[in-house]
């Protein structure tokens, strides 16, 4: 059984041991669906109502079992069933299904699950994930938290699905930090927001006194890194998220760029401006010493690690327009790896490396038109995943797998967050408050 405390990873304890001894070997239904980026048919599922415990753990359980459903839903690796065409209906979540029921409708795994609210209070979330053709169970567990964290207890045997049937780790349990924006477009306020991965749980971390930019998470731990403009020079800030406190990284005279983290998360990685050219810093968090990676008379900005830490993309327009160059993480030769063959006056802006390491994602002007797509480290096999006016601003899922960015239409309208997977299929609209820009993903919560 898990504790599912406060919603950060230190407090989330892992099992100490697993509820079903089928967990200890890969499924053969696992093996057969190994994930195609470029091929592949969403895998029908049937995702049984989670039995409630009590008379009052109903909308609780109604709750869990629809977010369970969205998030393997929008994923665009799974065919969820219509509830309508159950023959069998879950009563007890204790007895096995009958998979014959199951297997009619076509359904290659059935989840059950059982809400309990239990005598002190919290809520006891349990599920199993069945294989319909061999009639065993694939994966298994119980999660126990205050009820106000239902939705987490959710997002968790979201990715233990995912997981079980891909081969993959999942993405579920995450957040996104971004920039919501309200007001009219001249005069737009700017505030540092953030929010579960599927759009819920919306809060905002700063007033709006200030403007923000460029919020990145570490990939280690629940921190952010970002910019602010207020009335003096910017300033690259860090965010706990855990205790909401806040520090500067640095006042730096002139202008500061794109604040990254290492993949450690001992390190910020920017750009600074000096006179008309822009360089490459990175600033080590615990001896607050500055190293100098770029000095050339160009502008070099949008610094993103490899996940080793090995090597650095960036964005330079040092020959004549911004295209993208990967390099050395302690500097030196950097190499041009965009080179858009359909379009020599294409420019290339907002590189980030793939938490694979397979792929560095992008935006692409040119045409009249805004593209986001990925290229590999070496330059080969670029690939565009959506186009059309002013997309920008990538960020990957912590598993590699999906894309968020931002598309803003323009006019009296204002930007919007959306998903795509990388193999180009599923692009979605994220669901925010109100306009929504520059958003950065999390790492696994736990």
């Amino acid at each position: 059984m898990s504790n599912v405390g406060r919603i950060d990873r230190r407090s989330f304890m892992l099992a100490s041991g697993l509820t079903l001894a089928a967990l200890s070997q890969r499924s053969a239904l696992a093996q057969r669906l190994r994930v195609d980026p470029t091929e592949f048919q969403p895998i029908p599922i049937a995702i049984t109502n989670f039995v409630p415990g009590g008379p009052s753990d109903g909308d609780v359980s109604n709750g869990i079992t629809g977010v369970i459903t969205n998030n393997l839903k929008r994923s665009g690796l799974f065919a969820p069933i219509d509830p309508a065409a159950f023959i069998e209906q879950i009563n007890n979540f204790d007895k096995p299904p009958q998979f014959a029921n199951w297997k009619s409708l076509n359904a290659q795994a059935v989840v059950t699950g059982r809400a309990t609210r239990q005598s002190d209070g919290r809520l006891r979330g349990e599920f199993r994930l069945w294989d319909v053709g061999s009639g065993q169970p694939l994966a298994g567990q119980q999660y126990v938290t205050q009820p106000e964290f239902w939705r987490r207890i959710a997002h968790i045997i979201s990715d233990q699905i995912y997981e079980r049937m891909t081969g993959e780790k999942g993405y579920f349990d995450t957040r996104v930090v971004f920039v919501d924006e309200s007001g009219p477009s001249e005069r737009r306020v700017k505030k540092l927001a953030l929010m579960d991965q599927d759009g819920a749980n919306v809060r905002n971390l700063t007033r709006g006194a200030d403007l923000v930019l460029t919020p990145r998470f570490s990939p280690s731990t629940q921190e952010i890194t970002y910019m602010e403009f207020g009335q003096g020079d910017p300033r690259v800030y860090l965010y706990n998220i855990e205790t909401g406190q806040r520090e500067i990284v640095g006042n730096f005279p002139g202008m500061s760029f794109s604040p990254r983290f290492s993949p450690d998360g001992q390190r910020i990685i920017m750009s600074l401006q000096q006179g008309g050219n822009s360089n490459l810093f990175v600033m080590d968090l615990r001896s607050k010493s500055t190293t100098r990676l770029t000095d050339t008379p160009a502008i070099d900005t949008s610094p993103s690690y490899s996940p080793d830490g090995s090597q650095i993309c960036f964005e330079s327009d040092r020959g004549g327009k911004p295209q993208i160059y990967v390099m050395s993480a302690q500097g030196g030769q950097a190499q041009r790896i965009s080179f858009a063959r359909d379009d020599v006056n294409a420019s290339y802006s907002t590189p980030v490396w793939s938490p694979r390491g397979d792929y560095i994602a992008f935006t692409r002007q040119g045409g009249g038109q805004f593209a986001i797509g990925l290229i590999k480290p070496d330059g080969t096999g670029e690939r565009i995943l959506t186009s059309g006016f002013h997309n920008e601003g990538p960020t990957f899922a912590p598993n590699g797998r999906v894309v968020m960015f931002f598309r803003d239409p323009g006019g009296n309208s204002g930007p919007s967050l959306y998903t795509i997977d990388i193999s180009g299929r599923n692009e979605l609209k994220v669901p925010t408050p109100g306009f929504a820009s520059d958003p950065a993903w999390s790492p696994l919560l736990s």
